[in-house]
């Protein structure tokens, strides 16, 4: 696409993950793009209606169990979604959203429901609840630590075909032992990005934020001076 067509952001199922303010999430991206001269469409598509697959960036949230199986089965028996949430569009999921775009999700009851297989991983439940404030390292060039807040009860593992999206630095992340130790939070493939952050993780993190829409947008954006931003990330990060 070029800077001169609006890049049009799809916020997927607000009405059903939308239990923490995630959805904030395109409206950073729309306003980064709006600030560089750049149009920008945010294209709310509820649960009621039959998305677009021909946005830039697709934007999944976080919501509860039940609304997570729901979010996962929607997705499924869409698979010309699935398809463009693979590439070429650019796709975050957090929390929940993250889950759902797995192989498996365990329920609270030890039963595997299905995911949309979109990323190589799986989530089970944790025994307690990870809660408070999380930061990590992030692990793509030039973003630097990210912070969020974490409110979930999943335990997260990654095949061989994704990666964690950051390092823990505090908090628990994905919490998995195994391939990639204790400190993975998050996962990423391809255009796919997964993070457990809360915040909204973008309004919190504008490197992230740029990093994606310089995917979605195939071109360098200018740099951006806005009003008491660095102020905010030294007051979570220290």
């Amino acid at each position: 696409m070029t800077l001169d067509s609006s890049v049009r952001i799809g916020l997927l199922l607000p009405d059903v993950l939308g239990t923490y303010a995630d959805g904030g999430n395109a409206t950073v991206l729309a306003q980064r793009l709006r600030w560089r001269g750049v149009p920008a469409e945010v294209l709310s598509c509820p649960a009621s209606e039959e998305p677009p697959t021909g946005c830039e960036i697709y934007l999944l949230g976080g919501g509860e169990d039940a609304a997570q199986l729901f979010a996962a089965d929607w997705l499924r028996e869409r698979p010309a979604l699935c398809r463009a949430l693979a590439g070429p569009a650019v796709t975050l999921a957090v929390c929940a959203g993250l889950q759902i775009l797995g192989h498996t999700l365990t329920d609270a009851a030890g039963q595997p429901r299905p995911g949309a297989g979109l990323l190589d991983l799986a989530t089970r439940p944790r025994a307690g609840r990870a809660t408070g404030e999380i930061t990590t390292e992030c692990l793509l060039p030039g973003v630097g630590r990210l912070s969020g807040f974490e409110n979930h009860r999943g335990v997260t593992t990654l095949g061989p075909d994704a990666r964690p999206l950051g390092r823990v630095l505090r908090g628990v992340g994905n919490g998995d032992r195994g391939r990639w130790g204790r400190g993975g939070e998050g996962a990423r493939a391809g255009r796919i990005f997964g993070t457990y952050l809360h915040g909204p993780v973008l309004a919190r993190n504008p490197a992230l934020a740029d990093h994606l829409l310089t995917l979605a947008t195939g071109s360098e954006l200018a740099e951006l001076e806005v009003a008491d931003q660095a102020a905010l990330r030294r007051q979570y990060l220290g």
